[in-house]
């Protein structure tokens, strides 16, 4: 009979493996904004970019191989996945490499998402868990902007390169808002769970 892995459970520490590839995926982040928009180093930026893009799900492997999960891991995934799309996104914007309408979507949702975290936390729930449907469209995504920053910078490549980049945006937008309606989902069942006990409470009070 085979055994099951045991749990794995978030530790305190900093100073992990995950973390340290997590810190230098944030250092990524200033540094692609500079060669993006500073002296125009396309290239450079489509490097830096896929480097982090590619690197998205490294931490967290690493985190589970080596049974190295920790709090600050957990906070700092997610963050860097986020701070590498809104960094893309207004660069992308200012250079005019993807139309506002697209920035415009994109940080619609994540805005809609924030208001259902506020919700929650008013009626002390805590964040709703990952949805895969989520994480994919944010890996996606990750792996769209270099692309579409590729056929910007080399007009040779634009041909293939652009129907790809394009292909993968459309495909990460249209995971992002399915994901937004899971987890509004996912709070309107929080929510109504919540009012039904504690109309149950005041009957029984």
């Amino acid at each position: 009979m085979s055994q099951q892995a045991a749990p794995m459970t978030a530790t305190n520490r900093i100073w992990t493996v995950p973390n340290v590839i997590s810190f230098v995926r944030l250092l990524g982040v200033p540094l692609f904004l500079y060669l993006l928009l500073g002296p125009h180093h396309d290239v450079a930026a489509v490097v830096v970019l896929a480097l982090g893009g590619t690197t998205d799900w490294v931490d967290g492997y690493v985190a589970r191989r080596m049974n190295s999960v920790s709090r600050l891991g957990e906070l700092l995934d997610p963050f860097a996945d986020r701070l590498y799309i809104l960094a893309t996104l207004v660069g992308f914007t200012v250079r005019e490499v993807i139309p506002w309408w697209l920035t415009a979507a994109l940080l619609l949702r994540e805005a809609v998402l924030g208001v259902a975290l506020l919700v929650l936390r008013r009626h002390g729930y805590g964040p709703p868990p990952v949805h895969y449907v989520g994480k994919t469209g944010t890996f996606v995504l990750l792996g769209a902007f270099p692309v579409l920053l590729l056929a910007e910078a080399v007009p040779a490549a634009e041909s293939i390169a652009g129907p790809i980049g394009w292909g993968l945006a459309w495909w990460a937008l249209g995971l992002y808002w399915a994901a937004a309606v899971l987890y509004l989902a996912q709070t309107r069942a929080l929510l109504r769970a919540d009012r039904a006990a504690s109309a149950r409470e005041a009957v029984a009070g």
